[in-house]
């Protein structure tokens, strides 16, 4: 069997038809499963679980489409089923009309969690967030941040592609390193930090959670050989800049460049500390 037999092979048991079906029905699992899962607690696994069964489903699914045909008759295998028995133009025309109402509703869900439920989600944890931190007594609250701490917030990836984010983490990394040498300054970890990426709150807001004074953000803008880099650094008791610069640069020595934002926040940060 050539090539392109092999693919006309695939066409008419429909196993295209079923890949399409598969991936799109497995797709909304994985949604409604990251939207239903927290409600109930479910631990971390429950949901690496759900992804890699159904990765782990495509291949079964995809050899018994190849293997089997649905007729008049019931399920028999391809082999088995003569050219008056077999029905695949219609079945195919029942997957094309499935695969439309999966994808639509697939696309439904997303609107549906992109415009309703993520709002309500943010707006809850803010809510949440600015209560806590109004209800503490003046007195205790005050003690509870220790004004020489300072945490580093994920860098935000500005560019297109998501795999950039690894030079994003390793810009904020890098910087969580270097002010932990910084004598008289507490750093949160990177694990609380990091907690807080993409979040709604604000800085004041964030700071408060982290109980910390200061905070260091920024953006990366990653295209071919150039990259362009944000940082600040902001008071988050009087909630204001107190360092703000961005970088153009060729992407020759990343380590350099994170090096030199680093050193540049640092000397801002002793100089408000002195």
């Amino acid at each position: 069997m050539n090539l392109t037999s092999f693919f006309t092979e695939l066409k008419r048991r429909n196993v295209v038809r079923m890949a399409g079906l598969y991936l799109v029905g497995a797709w909304l699992l994985v949604q409604v499963a990251g939207t239903l899962l927290p409600v109930f607690d479910a631990p971390a696994w429950v949901m690496k679980t759900v992804v890699a069964l159904l990765a782990v489903g495509l291949v079964p699914a995809l050899i018994f489409a190849w293997a089997f045909e649905l007729t008049p008759a019931g399920l028999k295998r391809d082999e088995d089923v003569t050219p008056g028995e077999s029905i695949a133009p219609q079945t195919a025309r029942r997957m094309n009309r499935l695969i439309i109402a999966v994808l639509l509703l697939a696309l439904g869900y997303f609107g549906f969690d992109k415009f309703v439920l993520t709002p309500r989600r943010e707006a809850a944890l803010v809510a949440a967030t600015e209560k806590s931190v109004a209800a503490r007594p003046a007195s205790a609250a005050t003690p509870a941040i220790n004004a020489k701490s300072i945490a580093v917030l994920p860098f935000v990836n500005m560019s297109a592609d998501a795999g950039n984010q690894y030079f994003s983490d390793g810009i904020s990394e890098e910087l969580l390193n270097a002010l932990v040498h910084v004598d008289g300054i507490a750093v949160a970890s990177r694990t609380s930090s990091f907690a807080y990426r993409g979040s709604p709150l604000g800085t004041t807001a964030i700071a408060a959670a982290l109980k910390v004074g200061y905070i260091v953000e920024g953006s990366v803008r990653k295209s071919g050989d150039k990259v362009r880099i944000t940082a600040q650094l902001i008071d988050a008791l009087h909630d204001r800049h107190l360092f703000s610069q961005t970088y153009d640069r060729d992407l020759t020595d990343i380590f350099a460049i994170q090096d030199e934002i680093a050193n540049a926040v640092v000397a801002a940060l002793r100089g408000t500390l002195a």
